[in-house]
């Protein structure tokens, strides 16, 4: 009588998922000591980010303020502007400020 018992490891197509991941070369992922660059906890602004998330939690405390009712749904009018306002402001200083010398009047 043959054997056709295989291990259920060998044929799960979840072998690769379950499989531990190879352990990071050294060479080719140096630590933050190694890494050239920005200074450390410092790295440039990315404006669009900035913006977006500054136009997110505004909408989002507009939200906020609608659903406890803080504020009628006829203050949306003055209301939804702000968030848009305060992004592009924050937008136009980062931009401004990350500019090697602008805000320095070089």
């Amino acid at each position: 009588m043959r054997d056709d018992h295989r291990d259920h490891r060998d044929t799960s197509p979840l072998t690769d998922l379950l499989d531990e991941p190879p352990a990071p070369d050294a060479a080719s992922h140096p630590g933050p000591a190694a890494r050239s660059g920005w200074a450390a906890g410092r790295h440039p602004v990315n404006v669009g980010h900035l913006v977006m998330g500054i136009a997110f939690l505004g909408l989002a405390g507009v939200w906020a303020l609608l659903a406890s009712g803080a504020a009628d749904a006829s203050d949306t009018r003055w209301l939804l502007p702000i968030p848009w306002l305060a992004a592009g402001a924050a937008g136009l200083a980062a931009t401004v400020w990350r500019r090697p010398g602008a805000a320095r009047g070089r």
